[in-house]
């Protein structure tokens, strides 16, 4: 168990995980489709400057990919065809000894106070995740991670194992408990990934719905 921890007033990189290629959207790139009149890229992007106050690095493999918002840093995954966790590896990686907050490029209704609060989690722990509902009881693509991670990331990808958690074992783990991530707006919402036509439309309808209560 690693005893290294992040320094109560280490900057933060925010970092948006794009992926491989849109399989489940029949390939095209999830991100740059539009909600509430907007692409969901932009959205998480103003959500973590909103947070953080500094431009997240985009991690993508698409070969544009460094066209879709040429304002920011983009990388491709270090190790590439390792799946969600190669990713989160590459973010932590690209932290270069720093936390990281990370976030899918597919989910439009990122709150940054959320953000914000799994960042703070950082000083006790290793990681820290939201937990929600969904099959593993945490969401480990939109959570925090310290440097102390990127040693067990990369022995978990070494023995092939691409869980998002398979690291989980050899670190500090905090999570946030859902009534702490409800503060913050409904979780189903909040994890929301738009993996295909369908979910987009329940993205929009349910934008328009938040739009219609605040007018």
């Amino acid at each position: 168990m690693s005893e290294t921890r992040p320094s109560d007033h280490a900057p933060i990189r925010p970092v948006i995980l794009a992926g491989g290629q849109a399989t489940r959207y029949a390939g095209k790139p999830k991100g740059l489709e539009l909600v509430g009149g907007r692409r969901i890229l932009d959205r998480l992007v103003d959500a973590m400057m909103a947070a953080f106050d500094v431009p997240p690095i985009l991690v993508a493999n698409a070969p544009d990919a460094r066209t879709w918002r040429p304002d920011l840093e983009v990388h491709a995954d270090i190790r590439a065809g390792e799946g969600a966790l190669g990713g989160l590896h590459t973010a932590v990686t690209l932290g270069e000894g720093r936390p990281v907050v990370v976030a899918a490029w597919d989910m439009p209704f990122v709150p940054p106070a959320l953000l914000q609060e799994l960042a703070a989690g950082l000083v006790d722990h290793d990681a820290m995740l939201p937990a929600s509902d969904g099959r593993r009881g945490v969401e480990p693509m939109l959570a925090a991670y310290g440097p102390a991670c990127l040693d067990p990331m990369g022995a978990a990808l070494d023995r092939g194992d691409r869980r998002a958690i398979a690291f989980h074992d050899a670190i500090r783990v905090g999570i946030l408990p859902l009534d702490r991530v409800r503060a913050h707006g409904d979780p189903s919402l909040i994890f929301l990934n738009v993996n295909t036509p369908e979910e987009l439309s329940h993205a929009e309808a349910a934008w328009q719905a938040r739009a219609s209560a605040r007018s």
